[in-house]
């Protein structure tokens, strides 16, 4: 749910809280990187007490292109794509990235569909 502005009753939304929260750490602390606040990973990582390769797997998210973080944040990802899968070394070209999701959805769809279980 939204907060409540103005009056203005709040709407739900589908948006998975794990990657909203994912992607707001990561712009965050790729701003403290870009403001100078840390000079490497290790040391934010030692001071934000975070493991140094999750937070290199947190600090790509940051690479996304836009409109997929935009339907991450509007709940418009497929919910079989999650943040383990988002968090897995991607292509820095957007279009690369828009394929490499679709295709991971469409295998996760069919490993679902031949184990009758959801993936």
């Amino acid at each position: 749910m939204t907060p409540v502005r103005d009056g203005v009753p709040a709407v739900v939304t589908r948006a998975d809280p794990a990657l909203v929260k994912a992607l707001a750490r990561a712009f965050r602390y790729q701003r403290l990187l870009d403001e100078g606040r840390y000079a490497l990973i290790s040391e934010m990582a030692a001071e934000e007490r975070i493991e140094r390769g999750y937070l290199g797997s947190l600090l790509r998210l940051t690479l996304l292109a836009p409109d997929i973080v935009e339907a991450v944040l509007d709940g418009r990802m497929p919910r079989r794509l999650g943040l383990p899968q988002l968090l897995e070394p991607i292509p820095m070209k957007w279009a690369m990235q828009r394929a490499a999701l679709s295709n991971a959805e469409c295998r996760l769809s069919s490993s679902q569909q031949n184990t009758g279980r959801p993936a």
